[in-house]
């Protein structure tokens, strides 16, 4: 039903609205450039896909897989995704405003030039996700494991990270990116051995 939908959709141009998918499987789908509005996907699972330039307003995620997907220049607003798992999927160049993400898996994932806008980011895994060049407006972070986390050129001023696990994360020779961040005591001391301050 979701392929079918899917591919009306893309011929006619319209966008698909007001429906929930439940416990679907699609695999190397062209979904290119196709909007949901208020669309709900509930253990669904997303294998090989083509999801570049797609809009997602008020839509949810929950329990699905779509790892290794690609979204390229996708757009998310008001959208939640909860539980769910998106381990190596590529979101370059995607905006994302007023999302929620709970309890999900991200690690790997290409979130290089993305820009996040007033969103909450918890319990979830983005270990050695790629996150340079971002841009973060008003982010609520918690519980998020960050280890191993490429933010090259990604300004962390303002962000609370002090609940988050940033084990081996990754900036320029510079440092500029963690100025401003807010960590607890612990992190400091891992960050001072990034910045080459022996702590005694």
């Amino acid at each position: 039903m979701l392929k079918d939908k899917i591919l009306d959709a893309k011929l006619d141009e319209n966008s698909i609205e007001e429906i929930c998918f439940e416990n679907e499987t699609i695999t190397e789908l062209d979904v290119s450039k196709t909007e949901f509005r208020l669309v709900q996907f509930n253990k669904c699972r997303f294998t090989a896909c083509d999801f570049t330039g797609v809009g997602f307003y008020n839509t949810t995620f929950e329990n699905c897989d779509f790892s290794n997907c690609i979204f390229t220049n996708s757009y998310w607003k008001n959208a939640k995704i909860i539980d769910s798992k998106a381990d190596g999927s590529n979101f370059n160049q995607t905006v994302f405003k007023e999302v929620q993400l709970d309890r999900s898996s991200f690690h790997y994932a290409n979130c290089v030039n993305t820009f996040w806008e007033n969103c909450s980011i918890n319990d979830c895994n983005f270990r050695e996700a790629f996150m340079s060049e971002v841009k973060f407006k008003k982010m609520r972070l918690r519980k998020v494991d960050l280890t191993s986390v490429d933010f090259f050129k990604t300004s962390l001023k303002g962000i609370d990270l002090s609940d988050c696990t940033i084990d081996g994360i990754m900036v320029s020779d510079t440092h500029i990116e963690l100025r401003g961040a807010k960590v607890n005591t612990v992190q400091a001391v891992g960050i001072a051995q990034i910045l080459g301050v022996t702590v005694i």
